[in-house]
Formats: structure tokens, sequence, C-alpha cells
């Protein structure tokens, strides 16, 4: 209980809701609505905002809180005792741990939603010599994710897969310094999530990056895709989601869980998935 009650303290730094921020658990019960604590990879932060939106003119007695970082960050907060309800990764490695190794999944909720893409950006005045991954290394700085952040692992994979990185069992491994040096010792910026990577690339910082496809919604004026990595080099982005163990969570609010679960599944849903360049085709 105490864990609970001190990680919810924490949690409530990094929340954000539609109705504001920073509202704890035991306050937002005053309003008399019923909360759901989902944790959500960076990189659906826009996406789920209004997905949020569209499930609360039906269920406008249901309050969705999200915490949003990268995937590892936020499976380790799990792990730890943080409040969640719903997990919803950029990567199936992440949900896998918290389903096989540590059983924090409740059975038969987890599910595949979207797929996403890799994608080599700059700033739309670069004069970057960059093409993509290919010639990466004739960048003068790059923005990249670390290997606990899926898009860093994805991109170390595809890194690999063009022969640029020496193959390993797990691309996650492979340190930023590995990075470098197998680049020729180019500058690597490391960033903790792919919100941090666009922010570096679109305030110049670094020269490029690698973030998502569906991160570059909204700044299409202040950022060019130089290349959108193909799923060959990659594999599929898969995004999974899952309701979380929570012991402390009342019934109403296990129902309200399945509820919001339900809707990330629905057509409505994948319309703004598809809206913010996700691929809602998945299996």
């Amino acid at each position: 209980m105490k864990k609970r009650v001190l990680a919810a303290l924490m949690a409530a730094m990094m929340v954000f809701s539609l109705a504001g921020c920073g509202s704890t658990k035991k306050e937002s019960k005053s309003e008399g609505k019923t909360i759901v604590h989902v944790f959500i990879a960076a990189s659906l932060n826009t996406a789920m905002t209004e997905v949020a939106k569209k499930f609360n003119e039906k269920n406008p007695n249901i309050k969705i809180l999200y915490s949003a970082d990268s995937s590892g960050k936020l499976m380790e907060q799990i792990e730890e005792g943080f409040n969640c309800d719903i997990f919803f990764s950029a990567a199936q490695k992440q949900m896998d741990q918290l389903e096989k190794k540590d059983k924090l999944v409740e059975k038969g909720t987890r599910a595949n939603i979207v797929n996403n893409q890799v994608v080599v950006i700059t700033r739309k005045d670069s004069n970057t010599q960059v093409i993509g991954l290919a010639n990466l290394e004739d960048a003068k700085s790059i923005a990249l994710a670390d290997g606990s952040v899926p898009v860093g692992k994805y991109t170390r994979q595809a890194l690999m897969n063009i022969g640029k990185l020496t193959p390993v069992k797990d691309p996650s491994t492979v340190t930023t310094e590995q990075v470098s040096k197998a680049l020729g010792g180019v500058e690597i910026s490391e960033q903790g999530n792919v919100s941090q990577v666009l922010t570096a690339v679109k305030e110049g910082k670094c020269e490029v990056g690698t973030t998502y496809y569906s991160d570059t919604y909204g700044f299409e004026k202040d950022i060019k895709i130089l290349q959108k990595v193909n799923y060959d080099a990659t594999g599929n982005v898969i995004y999974p989601a899952a309701r979380i163990k929570n012991d402390e969570a009342s019934k109403a609010e296990n129902k309200a869980a399945d509820k919001f679960m339900e809707f990330i599944k629905s057509k409505e849903a994948k319309k703004i998935f598809k809206k913010y360049y996700f691929d809602t085709n998945v299996k």
C-alpha cells in the first residue's frame, strides 16, 4: 500500500489529463468521476488525447489520466508499483516482460493496436547531405534514442540489417557510443524518448534524427522526412496495449478500464490513429 501511495505521488508529477494537470486519483474521485490511469508511449501522446476526447463524449463520468514517456521507463514504473490500469507500449518487448516475467498483465486483455514506421528526419531548412540510414555517418550530429526506447532499438536493428552495425541478438544492448564508433565517430546526442529526438532536430540542436512517422504529425512545416525506413530493415513496429493488474483498483475502476480498452480497439479509435499517421492494419 505504502509503495502504491508513494508511486502515485511521483506519477502525479508527470500526469496530464484532458481536464487539467496534476490531479491525483483521490482528488479526481471528488468530482464524481471514475479514473482510469493509462501509461502510453510518448509517440502516442497527440493521438491518444483525441481518442480520450472521443471516448468521453459517450462516457462523461470516466476520466482518462495519461502518463507519457518511453515504453522502457513506463515498464519500469509499472514493475515498481506505479498506479496503472492500462499500458500502451511502442514495442512488444516491454509488454512481453510485464506479461511473461512479471505476470502483471490481465489475462486475455492484450491486443495489437497499431503499427508505426521509423523515419529519418531533419529540419526543413537543413542542407544535410544525409539521405537516410545508408549515409547516416555523413551527418554532423544525430539525435538518437537510447536502446531501452523502442525507436532506439528499431534504429539499431535497421543499422544492423543494412550492414552499418555488427549484428547482436538484442539490438537494445548496443550503446550509443558503439553506434557512434560504427558510424565513424559521428556526434550522437542520446535522447530519452521520441519526443526529445523530434525537439532536438526541430530546434536545430542535431542535424538529423530517427523518430516515428506519427511523431511528425503537426510538424510538417518544420520537419522534413529524409527516409521512411522499410519494415524489412526494422521489422514491424507494433504497439500492443493491455490491462495491468492493479490490486488497489475498485470494481468500478476496473470496469471503466475495460471499457476504455475496448474503445482503443474500436473502428472509431482506428480512424483517429490513422489520422495521426499510424497504420491500423495490424493483427
